[in-house]
């Protein structure tokens, strides 16, 4: 199967793609693992996108497409792939149709992981993390230490990400709806679009998406 994941940050995006891909014997393709893939092996696009980063800017649209293009077309996903993190927008989601009818293959699905917004806030804002080497996660509500502040497993502080604050988080969320979001639309206008909800255990999201995703070939 060929798969884009989509959903928002916080809705378990990573974990899901990683049990996902496992289930159905194809790779997890992810933006983050490209780009570091790409930079520390110091290939022409992996420059490029270095070059940015380090200005500070954003990496155009076609350095992205040109990794992912790269990463897709090696052996192990002829047979089908999970992106995870791409396409983040209609224009790369539009690069994607063109890539992929140059060879005469489509998409299977785009499975959109749902989670009301109040949840994504709670979820990422209540992350602390071990100052030490360890960098243990914990969690406020779903996952407590059992002193507040201080690491279960090696006594470390536990602290919370500057990216991690509500703030933050709700600034993420409004740059999802704004740039990835329509690309569910996009997707939804071709029937491509699985919905499910991304909440509860781990197990059963997967398993949800299992089934959801099963349907969605039969049909």
């Amino acid at each position: 199967m060929r798969i884009v994941l989509v959903g928002p940050p916080g809705a378990g995006k990573g974990t899901q793609a990683a049990y996902l891909a496992k289930n159905l014997s194809i790779p997890h393709i992810s933006t983050g693992d490209l780009f570091r893939a790409n930079i520390s092996q110091g290939t022409d696009l992996g420059k490029q996108a270095r070059a940015y980063m380090d200005a500070g800017q954003l990496v155009p649209d076609e350095v992205t497409i040109g990794m992912a293009k790269d990463r897709m077309s090696q052996p192990d996903a002829v047979n089908g792939f999970l992106l995870d993190g791409f396409p983040r927008n209609v224009g790369q989601a539009e690069a994607l149709d063109e890539m992929l009818r140059s060879e005469s293959v489509k998409l299977d699905a785009v499975l959109d992981l749902e989670v009301p917004e109040d949840e994504v806030v709670k979820r990422i804002a209540g992350r602390r993390i071990c100052r030490n080497e360890s960098a243990h996660v914990f969690h406020v509500t779903y996952n407590p230490p059992k002193t507040s502040g201080v690491c279960d497993e090696c006594g470390g502080e536990l602290y919370q990400r500057d990216d991690d604050s509500e703030e933050t988080v709700r600034t993420r969320l409004e740059v999802y709806h704004t740039q990835t979001e329509p690309i569910i639309d996009y997707y939804r206008a071709q029937g491509l679009v699985v919905t499910i909800s991304a909440l509860g255990k781990v197990t059963d999201v997967t398993e949800r998406a299992m089934e959801a995703l099963k349907s969605s070939d039969k049909g």
